[in-house]
């Protein structure tokens, strides 16, 4: 009774080793841009030049300078 006890708890902490590997892999392969919050673009201006997003307080792009309509 001893051995499957032993062999279970072997099993069980090899599953868990398996388990945290997999998590750390797939933490160090996610790209840099890759957020898990979400980003608003609610009050905000593109850019016609550029495509940058901008404040909708801003009079010119923060990117080029081109002057923002609106």
């Amino acid at each position: 009774m001893d051995q499957v006890l032993i062999l279970a708890t072997a099993a069980a902490a090899l599953a868990v080793i398996a388990a945290t590997l997999s998590i750390l892999r797939r933490e160090r392969l996610r790209t840099p841009h890759d957020s898990p919050f979400a980003a608003s673009t609610e009050g905000s201006v593109r850019c016609p030049t550029c495509g940058m997003g901008n404040p909708n307080t801003e009079r010119k792009c923060i990117a080029c300078g081109a002057r923002l309509s609106g």
